[in-house]
């Protein structure tokens, strides 16, 4: 086989195999997946957040007037 013959075949065997590659669309896929749960992942990390501030007034204000009321 000439030199420049198998330089030819291994383009086209790079070629097809680039050519698969930007086809493939299974890892773009997963990393938007990726991104959707790490954004549903923030929202409730914030509500718990939000809630828990909340709650924790709640208790302050119910723990101060048994406090003021056990006086």
């Amino acid at each position: 086989m000439a030199p420049g013959k198998s330089l030819k075949c291994a383009w086209r065997a790079f070629a097809r195999q680039a050519s698969a590659f930007r086809d493939n669309q299974s890892g773009a896929t997963a990393i938007e997946y990726g991104l959707i749960v790490s954004l549903i992942f923030l929202a409730i990390v914030g509500s718990i957040r939000a809630y828990t501030n909340s709650t924790s007034g709640m208790y302050s204000t119910i723990e101060d007037t048994l406090d003021t009321a056990g006086q």
